[in-house]
């Protein structure tokens, strides 16, 4: 288990926690939580931990079915909001491009339903966006 792992490597290079919470740039807390498995690091935090540590991934991760899935998951989650962000951009482009053409092509019924449609589409967009955020910062 990870939180073995971690605990017992912190020991033997005879690191506080403070210390180790510090040079991860996360809160003791963190530090403790992950320890006594109560929760679990951020694959960042992993290769940070290997690195002070001086433990190979293999010898952090092998073995511990629970961190491969949330590293899993966490990537999935990384992968969706790459493509929320795309697609906002796409939006933002397309509205632009909206905006410039119903200037051009005033009258157009197409154009003026998208003018219209697409403050709505961007509102939605930063809903999106708040959910996603908010779902990661609680699980962390």
């Amino acid at each position: 288990m990870i939180a073995d792992k971690i605990k017992n490597a912190r020991t033997i290079k005879k690191l506080t926690q403070e210390q180790v919470a510090e040079d991860l740039n996360v809160s003791r807390q963190t530090i403790s939580n992950w320890e006594n498995g109560k929760s679990l690091p951020d694959i960042v935090s992993i290769i940070r931990m290997s690195e002070l540590y001086d433990l190979s991934l293999d010898e952090l991760l092998k073995g511990d079915a629970t961190l491969l899935n949330k590293i899993e998951r966490d990537m999935k989650v990384a992968k969706a909001e790459n493509n929320v962000i795309k697609f906002a951009w796409i939006s933002i482009v397309i509205g632009v491009v909206m905006i410039i053409l119903g200037n051009v092509f005033d009258g157009n019924p197409f154009i003026d339903f998208i003018s219209a449609a697409l403050p709505w589409v961007l509102l939605g967009l930063m809903v999106l966006f708040a959910i996603l955020y908010l779902n990661k910062e609680n699980d962390n």
